[in-house]
């Protein structure tokens, strides 16, 4: 199958395209940086989502929308209003099958900075809606939405001893994900799943339910 898939460059977007590449699908990777991919079965964009309508790019029977930023004055234009645009070329396709969104954690406890939160909450919605609309079709429409993650992104909270421990001690499981993680959920919803649909999975070790129990 032809998937194509933003944010490659790094991160979450890097571990799915190569999940998918290990499993013998055509992967299209777009991102603002190159990616260190070299398979023979991947092909890269270097550009931003929101020059979608001018990208030369395949129709896919698998969308992963994973492409965001965590600057807060481009968090609503790139990661809400980029990721619908970006999407919206793609609905017509007749090969389209699956469509999954990248969101955060955040989306739900607004535990971060308020345009991150307002982008990533406004992309769960966005999902259910088109989940109501692409359902006619038998397309599934979910979103993974990830609490902390070992990222280059959070390298300022990784590198520091004290601030890691504090961050994993918010968790049950006294952790945080590996990229290959939610690579693993986003192969599952897209390939496997027929059936889930319209649902936001979360993905955090815990941190969401974490609670003291005072009597």
């Amino acid at each position: 199958m032809n998937v194509l898939i933003t944010g490659t460059g790094a991160g979450i977007g890097l571990a799915i395209a190569r999940r998918f590449l290990r499993e013998g699908h055509a992967v299209w990777g777009v991102d603002r940086t190159e990616s260190p991919i070299t398979e023979p079965g991947y092909r890269h964009l270097c550009a931003d989502i929101r020059a979608a309508e001018s990208l030369d790019l395949p129709q896919p029977e698998i969308l992963i929308n994973n492409a965001g930023t965590l600057e807060e004055q481009d968090a609503i234009a790139v990661n809400l209003e980029g990721t619908i645009r970006f999407t919206e070329r793609f609905l017509d396709s007749p090969r389209l099958r699956s469509v999954l969104f990248i969101a955060s954690a955040s989306a739900r406890n607004g535990a971060e900075f308020p345009r991150y939160v307002a982008s990533k909450a406004g992309l769960v919605g966005y999902m259910k809606n088109l989940a109501l609309t692409l359902a006619k079709r038998g397309v599934v429409c979910n979103s993974i939405s990830p609490g902390g993650v070992i990222t280059g992104a959070n390298r300022h909270i990784l590198d520091s001893e004290t601030l890691y421990a504090a961050v994993k001690a918010e968790t049950l499981l006294g952790k945080w994900a590996e990229p290959e993680e939610i690579a693993d959920l986003a192969w599952y919803l897209t390939v496997v799943n027929r059936s889930i649909t319209g649902e936001d999975i979360l993905i955090d070790n815990g941190e969401m339910l974490k609670s003291n129990f005072i009597w």
